[in-house]
């Protein structure tokens, strides 16, 4: 892979086990023990991921990721939960996680979440056209979106929503679909969709709360709507 990834985990264990597998796969790694310790390693050199624990303590894995998505939106962050915690898990896509993976994990699929992710937020090689609608407009080789004229901040996982939906305007597609054609996952919590759904609303509709672009298909899940204007 060549990439170079930053494992947050306050779990020696966790952080070795973590590190030998993707060092396997090919990635340059760096380990910190605590929230402070990875946002400091992130301000001195700038990593390709970030794999990050929830529960640390001191600063804890969501105040590290909404303080990484405010500096810097684009950096790619996948989120290690304790099984069951689904509140937890939805509070993290909430602040910008791009994805998660529950403990106790498969290193191999910690290892397939982050190419996947790695993979989705390279730079198209070959790039399509830009992707518009009204005022909306998606650079796909430089992965830069506008509103307006005003740049947005889209995390990996917010873009290629959007892309998706934007490519397919006025089909509806369920939230197990968009697992499947957006995140990859042939099974998995589907509130995923529902929080990055949310998100994308709060950055692009001028009313969240009534939505004109991405609506809401009672019974099977989502639909983008062009705009009119």
């Amino acid at each position: 892979m060549g990439h170079r990834v930053l494992v947050v985990d306050d779990d020696p264990t966790v952080s070795d086990v973590v590190r030998r597998y993707l060092e396997q796969d090919g990635c340059e790694v760096r380990l910190a023990a605590d929230g402070a310790d990875g946002l400091a390693a992130v301000a001195a050199d700038v990593p390709d991921l970030v794999v990050l624990d929830l529960m640390m303590p001191g600063i804890d894995g969501i105040e590290v990721c909404r303080r990484l998505r405010r500096q810097l939106p684009g950096l790619p962050v996948i989120m290690l939960t304790a099984l069951g915690e689904e509140a937890d898990r939805v509070l993290g896509l909430e602040v910008g996680a791009d994805d998660y993976v529950t403990k106790p994990f498969s290193p191999r699929e910690l290892v397939l979440r982050i190419r996947s992710v790695l993979r989705r937020a390279a730079p198209a090689t070959d790039p399509p056209p830009f992707v518009r609608d009204a005022g909306l407009t998606l650079d796909t080789a430089r992965r830069l979106a506008e509103l307006d004229g005003t740049p947005l901040s889209l995390t990996v996982r917010e873009f290629d929503l959007l892309m998706f939906l934007l490519r397919h305007p006025g089909r509806a597609w369920s939230r197990a679909e968009l697992l499947d054609k957006v995140w990859g996952w042939q099974f998995g919590d589907q509130s995923t969709v529902t929080v990055h759904v949310r998100r994308l609303r709060e950055k692009i509709e001028p009313d969240p709360a009534e939505p004109r672009r991405i609506l809401t298909v009672w019974g099977i899940g989502y639909r983008y709507e062009p705009s009119a204007r």
